[in-house]
């Protein structure tokens, strides 16, 4: 437990900090919330390591750094509720149930929405429900939302996932371009989302967020 409670403090120190996240709700939560919970048994070790984590199926945690920066551009307030898109084990909605009042994390592989919902109840995480369903339809029963975070890279956003955003919200994405990608934060707008570049990340493009290949006669 000491062992890993000095891992949790030296990745703060080593990846979040020096990446100039400063917000002191997002340096708590991941100081407090046990990433080793939430990876694959076969990669407990990496738990806590610069990169991101083989989830299996092309899918993988986003590494500390990328969340982190991700959740400083959002500032997340504690009365707003999240969408937290492609949650993967739960470690992402883990970390934002501390900063929200309420997150639901979507997860569209079944084994792995209800690993998520066990490791989230385990780990005492009672602000947070693991859902069921396909990621580029999102959660819309669950919404409108105050803020999305997608949890993976994309190549564009599909319209029934910024639509569950409600007027005034944020969503942040990493956008992917062949092996580089950056993470853009959009703001909705009178209905439309104006997306703004915020730092340099990449991650797997998303099932059903890649960009649809126009045919042209």
């Amino acid at each position: 437990m000491a062992d890993e409670v000095a891992l949790r403090t030296m990745m703060v120190d080593t990846q979040v900090r020096p990446s100039d996240v400063t917000k002191f709700p997002i340096i708590d939560a991941m100081l407090t919330v046990p990433r080793e919970r939430f990876v694959p048994e076969a990669a407990r070790a990496l738990a806590y390591m610069d990169g991101n984590i083989d989830l299996g199926g092309g899918r993988v945690m986003v590494e500390p750094r990328t969340l982190a920066k991700m959740l400083d551009a959002l500032d997340i307030a504690p009365d707003e509720l999240v969408l937290d898109l492609g949650c993967g084990l739960g470690y992402s909605a883990a970390v934002i149930a501390r900063l929200a009042e309420a997150v639901v994390a979507l997860e569209e592989d079944a084994e792995m929405a209800a690993e998520a919902e066990s490791r989230l109840a385990e780990a005492g995480v009672d602000n947070a429900a693991a859902v069921e369903g396909a990621l580029a339809e999102g959660a819309a029963k669950h919404g409108p939302y105050d803020v999305i975070v997608v949890d993976g890279g994309v190549e564009e956003v599909p319209a029934a996932v910024t639509g569950q955003l409600k007027e005034g919200g944020r969503i942040a994405a990493v956008f992917m371009q062949g092996a580089l990608g950056e993470c853009f934060v959009g703001h909705k707008h009178e209905g439309a989302v104006n997306w703004r570049f915020a730092f340099n990340a990449a991650a797997p493009v998303l099932p059903g967020f890649a960009r649809q290949t126009q045919f042209v006669l």
